[in-house]
């Protein structure tokens, strides 16, 4: 039964919402129509927001790995256990440390005021697939490591989003939602720089352009000729990226088409899950969690700030390949680096929107720019400390929460490894 409620619900982000809005329509005691209507558009903006993060995670994919080619030399960035044969091994145990930490973070909704409520569906699991990886890595087995994963993924859905709620509220204005998502230390990085160095009278969305480039105001656009430009120059360093009887220009035009329309998608969905699944939150808020706040997947501002989106991509992609590339000319961390693609944009542009609700485009500029910096360097220490787990998987989505909670774990494991011999 609890592996067909994970499988199956938890960690199936249309079916999860879709029955959270029926639950807290039905606490309202709204009418048959009103519950399944919200309950199915809930799972549609679900289900949409999720393609559209899939073809933009999807159009970034090929510049990863063509950045580790060029690299390594290899698409194998080493031999430590990736996510598939880790799960493997250790599912069972990640599994069973979700399903028992999603009763935890419900007692500490219920009963402290701490109120978040973590439903972003595909973190539910990767946070106690890094937390068991990092009670391996200590050296934890058996009951043990799934309490310890339990206890830790618990911990992480219950305060992260809430530590980082008035900087997401700066941002929105709107205090009926938070941020359940990895960027977390990276967003308050930036926000604490951008409240310092910044200027709020300058606004992201605020740029004059001349008429002629007016079409830069429109984030598909923008973020499409970014992807453009980036496959141009991906596909000069690393040409086996193009397939035989491919074009060079017309590859990379199909993907920022692709990655532009993933935009669009994506930002139409979390409109519609807003939309829906808030209203119907509050069933839950008033009767079942008093107080409680749903915390969301990160594309959810993105609309809020756009352009800060596109500005903190292209900072973050800039500052952190400059460091990587000294990093790995130095040997700085024994491991060999690739370019954050995915960090840069999902974490880092909300990152930056954090750093624009604090200190306007100065403040998205260098509050990403540090927390970029911040980001190389927890990827480091965290890929030598995963070094017999998942290390080429957080070379490839690292440099987050993931990069920083996950080492902090492995330490207190090490402890709780000592004590219970």
């Amino acid at each position: 039964m609890m592996e067909f409620i994970t499988t199956n619900i938890l960690r199936n982000p249309p079916v999860l919402l879709g029955l959270i809005a029926a639950i807290g329509l039905i606490v309202q005691r709204k009418n048959i129509a009103d519950i399944v209507k919200g309950a199915f558009l809930a799972a549609f903006g679900m289900f949409i927001l999720d393609t559209g993060v899939g073809l933009v995670a999807g159009t970034i994919a090929p510049i990863n790995s063509a950045f580790q080619e060029a690299i390594t030399g290899s698409t194998s960035v080493g031999e430590s256990l990736n996510d598939a044969t880790f799960t493997s091994s250790y599912g069972g145990d990640v599994g069973l440390a979700m399903f028992l930490g999603l009763i935890l973070h419900l007692l500490i909704a219920r009963f402290s005021k701490v109120k978040t409520i973590f439903l972003t569906g595909h973190m539910l699991w990767w946070f106690p697939f890094i937390f068991v990886a990092a009670g391996v890595e200590g050296g934890l087995s058996g009951m043990p490591l799934v309490i310890f994963g339990a206890v830790t993924s618990a911990l992480y859905w219950s305060f992260m989003p809430w530590i980082m709620r008035k900087f997401v509220w700066d941002v929105t204005g709107d205090k009926s939602f938070l941020i359940g998502h990895p960027t977390g230390i990276l967003s308050i990085i930036s926000g604490i720089v951008a409240r310092k160095f910044g200027n709020k009278e300058h606004s992201t969305e605020d740029i004059k352009l001349p008429q002629s480039l007016s079409f830069f105001r429109e984030i598909s656009v923008t973020g499409g000729i970014v992807i453009f430009i980036m496959y141009i120059v991906v596909t000069i360093i690393a040409p086996s990226i193009v397939s035989e009887g491919e074009n060079m220009f017309f590859l990379s035009l199909k993907q920022a088409i692709t990655f532009a329309a993933g935009l669009l998608i994506m930002l139409y969905g979390v409109r519609l899950l807003i939309n829906q699944i808030i209203p119907a939150f509050q069933g839950i808020s008033e009767k079942v969690i008093p107080g409680s706040i749903p915390a969301f997947d990160c594309p959810i501002i993105f609309n809020y700030r756009p352009n800060a989106v596109i500005i903190g991509f292209i900072v973050a992609m800039i500052t952190s390949t400059v460091m990587i590339i000294i990093a790995n000319s130095f040997n700085v961390f024994g491991v060999i680096l690739i370019p954050l693609v995915v960090t840069s944009f999902f974490e880092c542009g909300s990152a930056a929107v954090i750093g624009e609700g604090q200190g306007g485009i100065r403040g998205a500029i260098i509050g990403t720019f540090v927390a970029s910096i911040f980001m190389v360097l927890i990827m480091g220490i965290s890929v030598m400390i995963y070094n017999d787990t998942i290390q080429n998987w957080l070379l490839v989505f690292g440099g987050n929460d993931f990069s920083l909670f996950g080492p902090i774990a492995k330490l207190i494991a090490d402890l709780f490894s000592g004590v219970i011999g």
